[in-house]
């Protein structure tokens, strides 16, 4: 039986959108264009996960979001035009557990619900608990495995060199935390770092160049100016 999604968006186009991608993708797809309606379809059926819109005409997403809550602990992703910090932060707190902002991509879309879908069944369910696989990495739709060696980014094989591997996949391992250039070189070249060793840069920029990433604004490998460099 394919999983359920709950779509909620005022915007028609939008909704449609992420319809016609989820159900490619073999889900079942509840879709409605504003809040009231939803909640009717919540209280009434099995639901797998929701992709709510902050912006509906009878009821904002953060307290469709919170309501639903009140009764279920399936995935919540928010999806809104805004994009400041208050607003992410007011919807993780209320319970949703990702965020993502207009303009998107779908596929990044579909990434994240296949994402937490996975993390839910693997984490919430009591006597289906999965092991976690401590050599793969699934962020945002960017997933790399050290077993396989292999690197998709929304489900699309990025060709990566031995060294662009390495970078990734210290960087994944270390998410969070800011990696320094002697740090990353050392680590995946395994010699010792020169101040004027432009090496790590140019990498950087070939990794970011294959997975697509916008210049000024990196989705996946950040800049950390004076630092070095993280995946959030």
């Amino acid at each position: 039986m394919p999983q359920t999604i709950l779509v909620v968006d005022d915007e028609r186009e939008i909704a449609d959108l992420v319809e016609l991608y989820l159900k490619n993708e073999g889900f079942a797809v509840r879709k409605f264009y504003n809040a009231s309606e939803a909640l009717e379809c919540v209280r009434t059926e099995t639901l797998d996960l929701a992709i709510l819109d902050v912006m509906l005409p009878d009821m904002d997403g953060f307290t469709l979001c919170a309501r639903i809550r009140e009764e279920h602990f399936w995935p919540i992703i928010m999806l809104t035009a805004r994009v400041e910090d208050i607003d992410k932060i007011m919807g993780l707190t209320i319970g949703a557990d990702d965020y993502i902002t207009k303009p998107f991509n779908p596929l990044e879309l579909v990434a994240r619900v296949k994402t937490q879908l996975r993390r839910y069944t693997r984490y919430n369910h009591p006597g289906e608990e999965a092991p976690t696989n401590e050599n793969e990495y699934d962020i945002r739709g960017l997933v790399i495995n050290k077993d396989t060696h292999k690197c998709t980014l929304y489900g699309k094989n990025i060709a990566l060199t031995p060294i662009e591997f390495g970078i990734l996949w210290y960087l994944c391992d270390n998410r969070g935390r800011v990696i320094s250039s002697e740090e990353l070189f050392e680590a995946v070249w395994g010699e010792k770092y020169l101040d004027n060793n432009n090496t790590v840069m140019a990498h950087i920029g070939r990794l970011r160049e294959k997975l697509g990433e916008p210049p000024r604004k990196p989705r996946f490998v950040k800049t950390v100016w004076g630092v070095g460099y993280q995946v959030e």
